[in-house]
């Protein structure tokens, strides 16, 4: 069981980077590293409202696995 937690931990923790990283549109090197790219905040829509949802349900999963894990590695 532990096993499988891990697992599912680490393949949830690089998908949740992957989808960080990838919500830097058009920023290039400077927005990966937080330098201010100048843009502008505009409304999400289309693969960006997917990709906003599918971080937020990435971070959701993964906070709960940790916790699981703690609560289990008593």
């Amino acid at each position: 069981m532990t096993r499988f937690l891990d697992i599912s931990l680490i393949i949830t923790s690089v998908g949740l980077i992957l989808s960080v990283i990838l919500q830097s549109k058009g920023a290039g090197l400077g927005g990966l590293t937080g330098a201010d790219t100048g843009g502008v905040f505009t409304a999400r829509r289309g693969i960006e409202r997917i990709l906003f949802w599918v971080t937020i349900v990435l971070a959701v999963v993964f906070f709960g696995l940790v916790i699981t894990i703690i609560i289990l590695g008593r």
